[in-house]
């Protein structure tokens, strides 16, 4: 709906294509940009009605103490003007008036008056209100008690556009930038008009998009009169895009007789050149980030691998030390690796499968020492020792045979007297036994050589 109400700007832009350069007291435009194209309207005076698409109108008028009098007056003329240009009706245009300054009166609604005469004469009643400038109030209290259905606004699935023109002299006096988008979102069509001393910056910031085509200016209240020229012709142009005959996703484009699609900001329009698609931001080339784009509603923020963070610039990323206390899981020894990290073990310990805890090593394992005979573990240390009848040597890894020592006891040199002894007296013995067997056997070989001779 946003966008829908381009019917009001086709025309606004006439006024400046006159023949002549415009003289002081005459009225403006932003940019100049030329409409063509309408619907069954009469081409008689300025005053002429001419069979505009119907349209939900409110008028917020400005009443503070800087306009005069007569200047309010003129006002109201212009008021009569354009009710008289529009195709006043309960289903056809309905027009609602709100008055304002520091406080907001609404005139009457869009349920009051269906009939141009009603209409007229309840304007040239309206009296000012004289104090403060609370643009930004009239334009809430619009939204909250004008468009609503209970006073005169049609459904929305009438699709009836919903228009507000703000006529103004000064520069508001509240926040109005928050009040205008919020009402341009919910689908209501602003056009600003400044007079004499109204700030430009503050009509552009309440104004609908495309800005040329809904901010207005006139020197002197004594010409405003000369903008319902526009008006009407913005009225009664024929613009396909606020009669709901396009067929554009996003945004419609009024283009004189024609109009061409167009999408939001953050949106492509596709090739079809009627639907529209989200902008990657983070498509190769259109952003700066180093390592992670995220594409965020439109725009984007950078991120960073796993094991860095982003920089201050937020753009380029720095390797984190995942070894700092914290941030890791390692039992004993954490190895940093270019944003990464592994786990390692003291001396004596061996990393365990999971590739965290370690377990202490048996140093005494096969392989693992240097002792020649024994090794003897002790915590995560070892030492060497020997078998029984051999001694450690120096070097405290190989071993020798023990030498038996020459001193013994009395008791020791006793026994082995006494064993010598008995060896003398068993040889003698088996000496003299050995003599008496030579002796018999010598006579046995005698006698057994007589018996032959015999």
């Amino acid at each position: 709906m946003g966008r829908a109400i381009g019917i009001l700007g086709c025309s606004l832009a006439l006024l400046l294509l006159l023949r002549a350069p415009p003289a002081r007291g005459s009225p403006h435009r932003l940019r100049r940009q030329q409409r063509t194209g309408g619907l069954s309207r009469s081409h008689g005076p300025a005053g002429t009605t001419c069979k505009n698409q119907p349209l939900d109108l409110v008028f917020i008028i400005d009443s503070s103490r800087s306009v005069r009098p007569e200047e309010f007056e003129k006002v109201k003329v212009f008021l009569s003007k354009m009710i008289d240009t529009l195709d006043v009706g309960e289903r056809t245009t309905r027009v609602a008036v709100m008055n304002y300054a520091s406080t907001v009166k609404v005139e009457f609604p869009l349920r009051t008056y269906f009939d141009k005469a009603s209409m007229k004469e309840a304007v040239s009643r309206i009296e000012p209100l004289s104090a403060g400038t609370m643009t930004g109030l009239a334009i809430q209290t619009a939204v909250d008690e004008v468009f609503t259905e209970e006073m005169g606004t049609r459904p929305a699935n009438f699709n009836i556009p919903k228009v507000v023109i703000v006529v103004t002299d000064g520069r508001p006096q509240d926040r109005v930038q928050d009040v205008a988008a919020s009402a341009r979102a919910a689908g209501i069509e602003i056009y600003a008009v400044g007079v004499d001393r109204a700030d430009m910056q503050s009509l552009r910031i309440m104004a609908s998009e495309p800005l040329d085509e809904h901010v207005f200016y006139v020197e002197t209240y004594g010409v405003i009169e000369k903008l319902t020229s526009k008006f009407r012709e913005t009225f009664c142009a024929a613009n396909v895009c606020a009669l709901g005959t396009h067929d554009c996703q996003q945004v419609c484009v009024s283009d004189g007789g024609s109009y061409h699609c167009d999408c939001y900001q953050g949106y492509t329009l596709n090739p079809d050149k009627r639907t529209c698609s989200a902008v990657d931001p983070c498509a190769p080339g259109r952003h700066e980030c180093e390592q992670v784009c995220v594409s965020n509603n439109g725009s984007y923020v950078c991120e960073c691998y796993e094991g860095y963070g982003l920089n201050p610039d937020k753009k380029t990323c720095s390797a984190v030390d995942m070894c700092t206390p914290g941030r890791h899981d390692c039992a004993q020894v954490c190895l940093s690796n270019d944003g990464s990290y592994s786990c390692d073990c003291f001396e004596g310990y061996t990393l365990n499968p999971d590739k965290k805890t370690c377990s202490a090593v048996d140093m005494c394992a096969p392989g693992r020492h240097d002792c020649e005979q024994v090794c003897v573990r002790d915590d995560l240390f070892y030492t060497c020792d020997c078998y029984q009848g051999y001694n450690l040597n120096p070097d405290k890894k190989t071993c020798s045979r023990a030498i038996t020592s020459s001193l013994v006891t009395t008791e020791e040199s006793c026994k082995c007297e006494a064993i010598a002894a008995l060896q003398d007296s068993v040889t003698s013995h088996l000496e003299a036994l050995s003599a008496k067997l030579d002796e018999v056997s010598e006579k046995l070989q005698a006698y057994q050589g007589r018996q032959q001779v015999v």
